[in-house]
């Protein structure tokens, strides 16, 4: 069956084609250019009126959404978070687990094995991200302290074998004992290793980019920045991401995590090529004002969504951030808007840069052979049409 996009805005990784068109067989792009006579072509025919024709926006640090979370434990909660998140532009997700026993990982990675091949309408799930256990108990942050721990062989292999392959990527602590045959192990593996919920010192974070970690986990937070040591200035987490050039950073860019400014240093400092954006969102993305669980149902804690769709997840008590409820078409709208980057780059930091680094090889743009993962959205990052691999899974 053979699919054209036309009369569109078509985003690829270097320019914006005007009046472009996309043509789509068998789940995959098989041609780009400009002004089509639609009327020649034998195939089934989608107009963009105008908008943007963007590759498939890809999540690479989720935790939920729809009411759902990835560590609920069933094939509902995976594929209803899936679905929500592909109206707002999702077209692939990693589902990103928080630290908790063996047991609810191996039902995790259970679940999302049995999931992966079905058919819904909604993101593709690439892969699992553990984001922990092996965390620093200071910089812990909404991670349960009581199943942070450092990293042993026998763990980290067992957690490994029990995932049958599915792990993508695993964010952890580089300056906990056992860190750097964890982080060797990684490499070997394939995995994507990444430093979060960290207490480490440039020292710690040097020695694991030479040795394979080479992103940082939600810049900027449950990361360690500048103390004082006998009256020493010693730098940490936050500053050693600028000063190492090729690290990579993600970011929670939906304006309240990080302000605009804040948004605007990390893109000049970084550059366009060393930045992905991220939700991090739990289950109360696409929900709406209200209380909410953070984590599983079952282990999880209140708190309470307050702002509407520019909102976030607070403390019962309003003290402090509980979590994110963004959607990926709002960390687009952030960093355009109100962080006045360039469309082009910020969409490249959604889709190209997450597709790179965990090695989506044939994901992330709009050319010859890709998945055909487009999104349709107007100048103000609404989203009208969602398509994965070829399948349309969401139309307003």
């Amino acid at each position: 069956m053979k699919t054209v996009i036309y009369n569109g805005n078509v985003i690829t990784p270097e320019r914006i084609i005007k009046n472009g068109y996309v043509v789509i067989e068998n789940g995959k792009i098989t041609d780009v250019g400009a002004d089509v006579d639609v009327n020649s072509l034998d195939c089934e025919k989608i107009d963009a009126k105008g908008n943007y024709v963007s590759p498939g926006f890809i999540d690479i640090h989720c935790h939920g959404g729809g009411g759902c979370d990835f560590m609920d434990g069933t094939e509902e909660a995976f594929i209803t978070a899936a679905e929500t998140h592909a109206k707002f532009g999702t077209t692939a997700m990693l589902p990103t687990t928080l630290t908790s026993t063996d047991e609810e990982l191996a039902n995790s990675f259970k679940i999302f094995n049995n999931v992966k091949n079905k058919e819904y309408n909604g993101a593709k799930l690439l892969g699992m991200h553990l984001e922990g256990p092996y965390f620093s108990k200071e910089q812990a942050g909404a991670q349960d302290p009581k199943y942070i721990k450092s990293p042993t062989k026998e763990n980290y292999e067992m957690i490994y074998e029990m995932s049958d392959g599915c792990i993508l990527r695993w964010s952890a602590a580089p300056e906990l004992e056992g860190s750097g045959e964890f982080g060797a192990f990684l490499k070997e593996k394939g995995i994507l290793a990444s430093i979060g919920h960290s207490n480490a010192t440039y020292d710690d974070v040097i020695h694991a980019y030479e040795n394979g970690f080479n992103l940082l986990t939600h810049f900027y937070s449950g990361m360690s920045t500048i103390t004082r040591k006998d009256g020493f200035r010693i730098l940490g987490v936050i500053e050693s991401g600028y000063i190492i050039e090729g690290m990579q950073v993600e970011i929670i860019a939906d304006g309240c995590h990080l302000p605009k400014e804040l948004l605007k240093m990390i893109y000049k400092l970084k550059g366009v090529e060393n930045v992905c954006l991220i939700t991090d969102s739990m289950r109360a993305a696409g929900m709406g004002d209200g209380e909410s669980i953070l984590g599983s149902l079952k282990n999880g804690q209140k708190v309470i969504v307050e702002g509407g769709t520019e909102g976030v997840a607070k403390l019962m008590d309003k003290s402090a951030f509980a979590g994110s409820i963004c959607t990926t078409d709002r960390l687009v709208r952030t960093m355009y808007k109100k962080a006045d980057i360039p469309l082009c780059d910020v969409i490249k930091m959604m889709t190209k840069n997450p597709a790179k680094l965990i090695n989506a090889k044939t994901k992330g743009s709009i050319a010859l052979q890709y998945d055909a993962d487009i999104v349709i959205f107007d100048d103000d990052i609404n989203v009208s049409m969602t398509m994965v691999e070829g399948k349309v899974v969401y139309s307003k």
